[in-house]
């Protein structure tokens, strides 16, 4: 049983082989079909001769007949021993053929002809009733002679045409048939090697859009397994990378809770560190109310540093990525708490969210997201100014969908957003806007903030795509954006330049089905 090759390569090699033994086949039989009509034309010029030689045979017999002379004899007797000759020489050839009777009976009546001749050139002039029996004799032996030559050379023509049609035909199907065979092959080896790649080449779109991790094809192809293989280790090794940038970006952000988290802290150890001290003061008097109530005050004050420093833990704790129903109002009131220390005097933070609202996704990285995006809006004040952060439950009728240059733009309510990922609609999604009254981000930037490693920020604010790696490292919004796809929502931006930026999530409201 003959076993397909595992390679592209061997089936590629296959397929060329096998046209190079098809094509020497139709070429060796070409070959053998011209040698064959080449006997044929020269045992055709054969019979011409043969035919050409019986008519000048019978010429000279007519011209000896009239004028009696021996020169014409002797030609006569030449041309007949001609014809016998080029039968005798060709004996092998003319037996195969159809015509060997005809033949044979031209050989025999050849014979016959040159006795006769022989005889009537012997007999004596006065002799004229021998002569003239011998001379009809000899004239219908003629005559029969061309006639039978004069039909072996139409058969033999005639069937030369029929070999040039019957070759002209072959040859011509010999062509179709090799065409045929041509485009069966590519058809297979098309197949056979482009259909993996076809599906190579959709699951990399479906990578690309984030719906399938890794590649899986159905191929024993060698150079096909060789490069998933080499395909799904590179996307292992960029989600890695990807989970370090996350991580990095997680760090830098603790730095700016830590710095928060310092400045609150500060307070409760310091009512801990008065009322110690008031209570060692006052630790002989006899007033036990007073004395419990600096220890209530105490305990409530390290209740309050404990919840700090939980909070803290709970947000630089590696966890496992896991979904939960979180108070939407509430978290945000814990983030704004992280950075407190870090917002200007001149900045103020609105919030307007619904104390029932809740959206489903993972904490820790979802506390990221917008801790990055607040610490953004912060940023992009200048001296005083407001941060928005609002939330409502999808309406799907607030959006249309249009394409404009190119970029799908999500129209809701007022303002234009260039969405990223694949937003989810429906009944169930959280629509959340976090706007500040900054400086705006410029229209032809607008489509890169969302992009590794480009940032915004400059120390000396005279050109807002410069990378400036003192005052960021490009990664916030392409990890927000990283975050908010991974659980399951989209993010979109919209910026006018003087009058602020509006950033758009749309998280699903409780688990998917």
């Amino acid at each position: 049983m003959f076993k397909f090759p595992s390679s592209i390569r061997q089936k590629i090699m296959v397929g060329y082989y096998g046209g190079i033994v098809v094509l020497i086949l139709i070429t060796a039989f070409t070959l053998s079909e011209l040698c064959y009509m080449e006997r044929k034309v020269q045992f055709g010029e054969v019979i011409s001769e043969l035919f050409d030689s019986t008519l000048e045979m019978r010429r000279f017999e007519k011209n000896f007949f009239l004028y009696n002379r021996y020169e014409d004899y002797q030609e006569n007797i030449n041309y007949v021993s001609k014809v016998q000759g080029i039968l005798d020489r060709n004996i092998r050839e003319y037996k195969r053929l159809s015509i060997a009777p005809q033949l044979d009976f031209i050989k025999k009546a050849l014979s016959e002809y040159k006795t006769l001749m022989t005889e009537f050139a012997a007999t004596n002039e006065n002799n004229l009733d021998k002569r003239m029996v011998l001379e009809k004799s000899i004239r219908q032996k003629g005559k029969e002679i061309v006639s039978v030559s004069e039909d072996v050379s139409k058969t033999e023509r005639k069937r030369f045409q029929e070999l040039l049609i019957k070759t002209q035909r072959t040859l011509v199907f010999l062509i179709i048939s090799l065409s045929l065979v041509g485009i069966i092959i590519g058809h297979i080896l098309s197949s056979m090697v482009g259909k993996p790649l076809r599906s190579l080449e959709e699951q990399m779109k479906l990578v690309e859009e984030g719906k399938l991790r890794t590649v899986s094809i159905n191929s024993k192809d060698r150079e096909i397994v060789s490069l998933i293989d080499a395909f799904n280790k590179m996307l292992n090794e960029l989600e890695l990378r990807q989970k370090r940038l996350i991580q990095r970006e997680k760090l830098a952000s603790l730095g700016t809770l830590l710095s928060g988290v310092a400045h609150e802290l500060n307070n409760p150890l310091s009512n801990i560190s008065s009322s110690c001290q008031i209570l060692n003061e006052e630790l002989e008097e006899a007033d036990i109310e007073y004395k419990r109530e600096l220890l209530s005050q105490i305990s409530t004050q390290t209740d309050r540093a404990r919840d700090i420093v939980r909070s803290l833990l709970e947000f630089s704790r590696h966890k496992e990525f896991k979904k939960e129903s979180l108070h939407l109002k509430k978290l945000f009131e814990e983030t704004i708490f992280f950075i407190k220390g870090e917002i200007p005097a001149g900045i103020e933070i609105n919030v307007d969210i619904a104390d029932d609202m809740s959206i489903y996704a993972d904490k820790q990285r979802i506390q990221q997201a917008f801790l990055n995006l607040l610490k953004n809006a912060v940023e992009s004040i200048t001296d005083e100014g407001k941060i928005f952060i609002m939330a409502k439950k999808h309406i799907e009728k607030e959006e249309v969908e249009v394409d404009v240059d190119g970029e799908n733009v999500c129209k809701y309510q007022k303002y234009r957003y260039v969405c990223t990922g694949e937003c989810p609609i429906g009944k169930d999604t959280i629509d959340i806007e976090i706007k500040d009254t900054g400086e705006g981000i410029p229209p032809e930037i607008l489509p890169k903030i969302f992009e590794p490693f480009f940032t915004t920020k400059d120390s000396e604010k005279d050109s807002v795509s410069r990378i400036d790696i003192r005052k960021g490292s490009g990664l916030g919004l392409y990890v927000v954006e990283e975050i908010i796809e991974e659980n399951n929502g989209c993010i979109g931006v919209y910026s006018e330049v003087g009058k602020g930026t509006s950033f758009l999530i749309r998280l699903p409201m409780k688990k998917e089905k």
